[in-house]
């Protein structure tokens, strides 16, 4: 994934990534939006609100697919980091298989996620 870290004072501050990569973000987080409705401005307040939203807004292993393809990662790229397989990768995206709870953990980790939707 492109992207660029605007500091102020050494600290992060704001994130900025390539408007089609933002817009593969929203499609893996289930938002819909198209190019007409330009930027998202989110308030400090919105982000600790979804931050703190309950596993309902959890995504589904069924989204690990497209949740890849928003990092910009291949399959074999996320599976050696998370110590699997790339055929083993795929059958999980594919929803033939459903990893252990350390690997759900990796993988989320990874992809930048609480956690996964309905999954013990």
């Amino acid at each position: 994934m492109d992207l660029q870290v605007i500091s102020r004072d050494g600290e992060p501050e704001y994130a900025v990534v390539p408007w089609a990569q933002y817009q593969a973000l929203l499609r893996a987080a289930g938002v819909a939006r198209g190019p007409e409705s330009g930027p998202v401005i989110h308030t400090e307040a919105e982000f600790e609100q979804s931050s703190s939203a309950g596993a309902a807004d959890l995504p589904s292993l069924s989204q690990l697919g497209a949740l890849r393809e928003a990092k910009g990662l291949e399959v074999a790229q996320l599976a050696r980091t998370v110590g699997i397989s790339p055929s083993y990768l795929d059958l999980i995206e594919s929803g033939a298989r459903k990893p252990d709870a350390a690997i759900r953990r990796s993988l989320a980790w990874e992809l930048g996620v609480a956690g996964w939707r309905g999954e013990a």
